[in-house]
């Protein structure tokens, strides 16, 4: 049975609103879709609240979101085994700070379900070379790249949600 149920969270400095035309593109997509506020600070204080609105079902559940929520998705992911994860702008590491995405990709390889990642090539939060080698850490994972786009896919967010649709139905 396809899965329909897609849980995504903002980014750290955003709040549910922003994720609004994800949210209404992928319903018009056919798929349920749920908003999830998180809490400010890091990423293991947002945890269990992600955690609560997923509830019962991970397993059928795709879960994901911007940034942070994302982030937050995919440090879950290992212990809940969604049926995937959809990563919009995965903050690999802070503007300057390279280093960071050894310590942020940690968790990946105990991340067992298919998972998309969405990413500007111009993110300040994900050099492109470094994504493409983090991504390999991961056991079944699609990286999509935009050209000239930043931190957030909003410029084309009807292509990436093309691609979170052709995914989720490809591997779930």
């Amino acid at each position: 049975m396809p899965v329909n149920r897609i849980l995504l969270a903002p980014g750290a400095s955003g709040n549910v609103g922003q994720l609004a035309r994800h949210a209404s593109g992928l319903e018009a997509r056919g798929f349920s879709v749920e908003l999830v506020p998180l809490p400010r600070g890091r990423a293991e204080r947002a945890m269990p609240v992600y955690q609560a609105a997923i509830g019962p079902d991970a397993g059928s559940t795709v879960m994901g979101g911007q940034s942070f929520g994302g982030r937050v998705a995919s440090l879950l992911a290992p212990d809940l085994a969604p049926a995937a994860l959809v990563l919009f702008s995965y903050p690999l590491h802070a503007p300057g700070r390279h280093d960071a995405w050894v310590e942020r990709t940690a968790h990946w390889p105990q991340i067992s379900c298919p998972v998309l990642l969405l990413s500007g090539e111009s993110d300040p939060f994900a050099r492109i070379d470094l994504l493409r080698e983090a991504v390999r850490l991961l056991p079944s994972a699609t990286l999509v790249t935009f050209a000239g786009v930043g931190h957030g896919v909003g410029g084309v967010l009807d292509e990436a949600l093309d691609a979170v649709a052709a995914f989720i139905g490809a591997n779930t």
